[in-house]
């Protein structure tokens, strides 16, 4: 049915005219909203109090990628070298990653060090003169004989499902101490077997999320955080941009009402414009001293692309960054020796050796050491039995990890493996008590530490892990 009275008739000059008062209305109420939607708005990533009294502020993980040999590293067992070539007088586990042959003794040399006189072999004599400082833990195991899992479930808890990575759970739990970095770096992550997801934040806020620079195909002087220069606008510009968007972005917020994931949004714009400056003097280290370049290895071709890694994250650690992570990685998998393994594991750790000593040393002379939990190790170990002629397999079921600073207990090996150092065996670590540890040390309950998402509290240990009371100071 028609309406028998007309519809009034306005034209847009009219219609503007008329209803100029009420957009000056709502120009007035943006503005009122905007201020309370801005103070509705904190930062996430602001610091935060622990569960109880720390030890540790921040972690530092050096993952070496592929699974190092325990045996041929830091566990050392005569029986292998007095039974080598004999079939091993053990079971085999029931699923294996591939077919493996008799007991194969490691060609390294292990020696004593230290007022501890904890035994290392000759793969890490730099390593070695920090032994006092160092709580190897000889019995960990873990559940997945594949890269692509055991890296998952060493990152996150679960080789099944995707999950926060420990980096985001830390960065959840404590925020950062530098609010111009992320609370997360990772430097020259590798792309495969888990790739992002083993340092993403899954359904936890988006800040928890790790910031990587480069990857493990990147040389370390190239790995900067991607579009960090913008090289079409100026710094004034892009602020004007930004205070147009965050404007924008607050008033839908006054509307709307509470969105989390706005909200992250608004900081991380926010982070990466102050990151702009702040990421390339931090990683501009031409001011360190002679003394320290050599000290990483930087005037060594071999040990100069790890060398600045690890100084990367000693300068990332001393202005606040909550967790960061250094990758010992090419494109592929490292420390994977299935054969070759005298050519593989040498080469390896010469890379690594002088670095991660220099770290270590770096971190002591400064006071960092004491407040700082570096973590060492790989996603599983490898067989003592030999695969091929000259390589070992993966193995998750004993291996070796050490833990440095941060509350760890220095000059100390914990647990132990079998005889032939095939299976965890003396006071066992699993990844989860690993985790539910190191947590501890930075002042965080595993068992607290949750986040509800999809009708559940989750947490990185799951439903299992127990803190390590052996490797705490």
């Amino acid at each position: 049915m028609k309406s028998s009275s007309p519809l009034p008739s306005f034209s847009r000059r009219e219609m503007l005219r008329s209803s100029c008062a009420g957009f000056g209305y709502l120009a007035l109420q943006g503005v009122l909203g905007l201020e309370s939607a801005k103070a509705a708005v904190v930062d996430p990533l602001a610091p935060k109090q622990p569960h109880f009294p720390a030890r540790a502020k921040r972690v530092i993980f050096l993952l070496m990628k592929g699974g190092p040999s325990q045996v041929d590293t830091f566990d050392p067992k005569p029986l292998l070298d007095r039974d080598n070539g004999k079939p091993p007088p053990f079971a085999l586990p029931r699923v294996k990653f591939a077919e493996t042959g008799n007991l194969l003794r490691s060609p390294w040399k292990f020696r004593q060090y230290g007022q501890s006189g904890l035994p290392v072999s000759d793969l890490f004599p730099h390593v070695a003169k920090h032994v006092d400082d160092l709580c190897v833990i000889r019995s960990m195991h873990g559940t997945n004989p594949a890269h692509g899992g055991a890296l998952l479930k060493l990152h996150t808890g679960s080789d099944t499902f995707v999950r926060p990575s420990m980096g985001s759970w830390v960065s959840y739990g404590l925020g950062t101490e530098n609010t111009d970095l992320p609370a997360f770096i990772t430097i020259c992550p590798t792309l495969a077997h888990g790739g992002v997801n083993n340092w993403g934040s899954a359904f936890l806020p988006a800040h928890c999320q790790g910031t990587p620079l480069g990857n493990a195909s990147i040389p370390a002087d190239q790995a900067v955080v991607r579009h960090i220069h913008n090289k079409m606008l100026s710094p004034e510009m892009q602020r004007a941009q930004l205070d147009l968007v965050s404007q924008m972005n607050h008033a839908h917020l006054e509307q709307a009402g509470a969105n989390a994931a706005l909200e992250a949004r608004i900081n991380s714009f926010e982070l990466a414009y102050r990151m702009q400056s702040t990421m390339p003097e931090l990683q501009d280290i031409s001011g360190e001293t002679e003394a320290t370049r050599k000290m990483y290895g930087l005037d060594d071709p071999v040990t100069a692309n790890f060398g600045r890694q690890c100084l990367m994250a000693r300068r990332f650690a001393e202005r606040g960054v909550r967790f960061v992570q250094v990758t010992h990685s090419d494109s592929f998998v490292q420390w994977d020796q299935h054969s070759d393994l005298l050519k593989g594991h040498t080469k390896n750790a010469a890379e690594v050796d002088k670095p991660i000593a220099g770290l270590l040393a770096d971190l002591k002379s400064r006071g960092l050491l004491d407040d700082t939990l570096v973590v060492w190790g790989g996603e599983f170990g490898r067989t003592p039995v030999a695969q091929g002629s000259d390589g070992r397999d993966h193995n998750p079921h004993g291996f070796t990890m050490w833990l440095a600073g941060g509350g760890s207990k220095p000059g100390t090996a914990y647990g132990a493996t079998d005889d032939y150092g095939y299976y965890a065996a003396v006071d066992k670590v699993h990844i989860h008590d690993l985790h539910a540890t190191i947590l501890h040390l930075l002042g965080l309950d595993h068992l607290k530490l949750t986040y509800r998402y999809a009708g559940r509290d989750f947490r990185l240990t799951d439903i299992a892990g127990e803190v390590v009371k052996g490797v705490i100071a």
